[in-house]
């Protein structure tokens, strides 16, 4: 079966982090893929995407721009006091769709190892679950896999990436950036990794040996 590839490209270090990974991993690994990128605009004013279709464009990787309800279903109408996750859930939906629209069979999401470490944290303290998400994970309603290709990368590796390459990241234009939970455990990592250094790699290795769905092989 052909692989084809669809990835969401937020403008952010992270998904532009993705592309420049996918776009050489195309290059040289054995199994062949089609990449397509996919912007979702949320509706904010200032989201500019002139660059993402620049560097789309160079890389030769076909590019699509949705505009989507997201500012107006969450903010406006609804005025959710937690917006990130209803945020997030109506973006995976229409990433979803759009894959299976366009004959997309796998979604690559650009979450790295803080991410990881971040959302058990929130899972642990907000739900009272002991989860997080996993490399790769089958939808099976909508028949498609999802892969995370940088979950073992360090955010400071990314952000030394981007750095080093001169990448144009876009500005965060919601509301909440710097505001939110995930922000919050964000920093809590930082207060913590002071007295205990190696909270990040700790945290992270009892994850991959956990029975947490998807890091195990029975999983």
């Amino acid at each position: 079966m052909e692989i084809r590839l669809l990835f969401g490209l937020s403008g952010g270090k992270d998904s532009l982090a993705l592309l420049y990974t996918l776009h050489r991993l195309k290059q040289f690994l054995p199994v062949k893929f089609e990449i397509m990128a996919i912007t979702i605009k949320p509706g904010f004013d200032g989201f500019d995407t002139t660059e993402l279709e620049r560097i789309c464009r160079e890389l030769e990787i076909d590019y699509v721009i949705e505009n989507s309800d997201i500012k107006e279903i969450v903010f406006d109408l609804r005025q959710e006091k937690n917006p990130c996750s209803l945020c997030a859930n109506l973006r995976r939906g229409m990433l979803n769709s759009f894959a299976k629209e366009h004959g997309c069979n796998k979604i690559a999401l650009g979450h790295h190892q803080d991410d990881v470490i971040e959302t058990f944290f929130l899972s642990l303290f907000y739900e009272g679950n002991i989860h997080t998400f996993a490399p790769v994970t089958y939808l099976s309603r909508a028949e498609l896999h999802v892969l995370r290709p940088m979950i073992y990368v360090p955010e400071k590796d990314i952000k030394h990436f981007i750095k080093t390459n001169n990448l144009p990241v876009i500005n965060k234009c919601c509301p909440m950036d710097g505001y939110s939970k995930r922000e919050y455990m964000k920093d809590l990592l930082k207060t913590l990794a002071k007295d205990i250094p190696p909270i990040r790699a700790s945290v992270f290795g009892a994850i991959t040996r956990s029975n947490i769905k998807g890091w195990t092989k029975s999983n």
